[in-house]
Order: structure tokens, then sequence, then C-alpha cells
């Protein structure tokens, strides 16, 4: 096999979650190993920025293998367009049962999310993948959704007085 080396730089951050939760659930035999190490050269970040270096450190890290359980329901639902029914606890401990319409997955420091319309909320929300209790497929078709319109954290656009 001849030795191809490309380089691509362009690309979008839904990607770069898509490969990095792909990855993230393979587990710790060689294949995976290999497969974070062409992910860590392919992003080729050399930052001083604590919150970049933390991020690509948990994208490029094995999820326990609980969580990488639940990431392989989710990762289908995204991929699917599935709803999913969560039993998620928030950060007071208070647990909740949720439908959620997936639309993509993040990561941020240490920490992944969910991130998806909410329809106990009526919102999109960010949920951490350490904090979903369990998670199942329902069956049922989400409505297809844009991922750059429903990232946590980014700037509105906001309207003229």
């Amino acid at each position: 096999m001849a030795n191809v080396a490309t380089h691509r730089t362009d690309l979008t951050a839904a990607e770069i979650a898509a490969l990095a939760l792909s990855l993230a659930h393979l587990g710790t035999g060689p294949q995976a190993a290999t497969a974070r190490r062409a992910l860590r050269t392919l992003l080729d970040i050399d930052a001083h920025d604590d919150v970049v270096t933390a991020t690509l450190g948990t994208l490029t890290s094995t999820l326990d293998a609980s969580t990488a359980d639940r990431a392989r329901v989710i990762a289908a639902a995204v991929t699917e367009h599935r709803v999913v029914r969560l039993c998620y606890g928030d950060a007071g401990a208070n647990v909740t049962i949720r439908e959620v319409e997936p639309v993509t997955c993040l990561v941020h420091r240490d920490h992944w999310y969910l991130v998806g319309w909410c329809r106990m909320r009526r919102g999109i929300r960010a949920f951490r993948f350490d904090r979903i209790l369990a998670v199942e497929s329902t069956g049922l078709l989400a409505r297809p959704r844009r991922a750059d319109n429903y990232l946590p954290f980014q700037r509105r656009a906001t309207a003229a007085a």
C-alpha cells in the first residue's frame, strides 16, 4: 500500500466532534489508539491555551465502558435523526426523564455534551455525558436540524431595536 499523506485543516467543529465521538467509544484496542493518534496529528494543535489543550485531551481520550455504551446510542441517534429518552441528573442531583431530538455532540474542556432540542424544556440544551444516567432510542424520527444553529454559547445576532 502506498504511503498517502493528506492534511485537512478545514474540518468543521461538527466533523471533528463526529470523528472524536466515533473514536471515543471504540475502547482501548490498538486500532482505537492508532485512530486517536491520527486525530491528534490531524488537528496538529500546538496550543498554549488551557481550554484548547484540555478539550483536545478529552477529544482523544477513551470513554469509560458505561459512558461509551451510552455514547454509541447517542451517536446512532444523531446519525439516524432519532429521538432519545434520557434519564438525566443535573448539577443539583435532580433527575428527570427527557425526550431529546439530538443534533450533535461536542467537547468542552473535560466533558462531552449531547446538544439537542429538549422536548420537556422546549429549547436547545446541552447534556453532559457523565450526567446521562441512561439513554434509549424511542425509534421516533427527529426533525433534522443544522448543528451550527444549535451550538451553545455561540453569539446570536441581535435584532435592531
